[in-house]
């Protein structure tokens, strides 16, 4: 499966600075294959400009894998690498970007450890449920919490189970003093109408 990419090489994926010298013949860098799997012309080419962070991870990803598993002997000179063997300004902006996809997926993690996803099941007749356990979300926890509808702007509201007692999860240490109500108080949540405020199961009819 690495056959054609390998064939095209991928500068930012697969070479870097080292103590041998570039090899005597030419490579082309495609580096957005990666992220796309479109091998045809077009999409053989370095431009990874307008990658999303998320994108950029699984760039991120392979970059990993090779320095893992391959031994770098050479560089492909172009977007990220000059003549004179040194890294480019894209190639630090490249890896800039991968930084913070890095950083939004660590913070994205410490949400969802924060308000994990609730279970959820939908029938034609009954409507939506949803309900909380202290393994929803694929989130292993010493406690069960109670389904909230989860605010963030540009993304749909979205069903999260919410610790109800103790101090929340972002106090300040200066201020110790708390409501004993976990993150209940948080501004994005939102109760879903009709359901129990403390109730681990919560139905939502047609």
């Amino acid at each position: 499966m690495y056959s054609r990419p390998a064939r095209r090489d991928a500068a930012v994926m697969t070479v870097c600075p080292c103590e041998q010298e570039p090899l005597p013949f030419g490579g082309r860098d495609a580096s957005r294959a990666f992220v796309t799997g479109d091998y045809s012309e077009a999409g053989l080419v370095d431009d990874v400009s307008d990658l999303s962070f998320s994108e950029m991870l699984t760039l991120q990803n392979w970059l990993s894998f090779y320095e893992k598993n391959y031994k770098f002997i050479g560089r492909v000179i172009g977007r990220f690498y000059g003549e004179d063997g040194l890294p480019t300004p894209e190639l630090a902006q490249a890896e800039a970007v991968m930084t913070k996809g890095l950083e939004a997926d660590r913070q994205e993690l410490i949400e969802k450890q924060r308000f994990p996803p609730c279970n959820a099941e939908w029938s034609f007749i009954r409507g939506s449920r949803f309900w909380c356990s202290q393994q929803s979300g694929g989130v292993s926890r010493d406690w069960i919490g109670v389904p909230r509808k989860l605010f963030k702007p540009g993304v749909k509201p979205h069903c999260v189970c919410v610790r109800t007692t103790g101090p929340p999860s972002d106090q300040s240490p200066e201020n110790p003093t708390h409501r004993n109500r976990g993150d209940l108080d948080h501004p994005n949540l939102g109760e879903y109408p009709g359901c129990p405020p403390l109730s681990i199961t919560c139905s939502v009819p047609l």
